[in-house]
């Protein structure tokens, strides 16, 4: 067999799987420590629009300045924005603290 050949039909193969596989989109929503229901409700619904286009979902809280004392408060509005969309995502990644960021992953559910 020749080389050439060879490597052109690797080539294809790995174009034709580059097409199949599907792309991971991930949308961010950032809380604040201190947000207010209004606001979080806001948010919670474009959470909700988000996971049922089923892109992934990266909740975090941003603790600015000496805000970094409220650590409880900001897992608790991250627990609660999980609880609530439990219908339609599952937890990847429970609220983690990086630095002055808590993040946690959501993935939607398949249908």
């Amino acid at each position: 067999m020749d080389y050439r050949k060879f490597v052109y039909e690797q080539k294809k193969r790995e174009k034709v799987l580059k097409a199949k596989a599907s792309k991971v989109v991930i949308k961010e929503i950032r809380f604040g420590p201190n947000t207010d229901d209004h606001d979080y409700e806001f948010k919670k619904k474009h959470a909700e629009k988000f996971l049922k286009e089923g892109a992934k979902l990266k909740a975090y809280v941003f603790f600015k300045g000496r805000s970094i004392i409220y650590k409880d408060q900001g897992e608790i509005l991250l627990l609660r924005l999980a609880q609530e969309l439990e219908d339609l995502g599952k937890v990847e990644q429970l609220p983690r603290l990086e630095g002055k960021r808590m993040t946690m992953f959501i993935a939607p559910k398949k249908k």
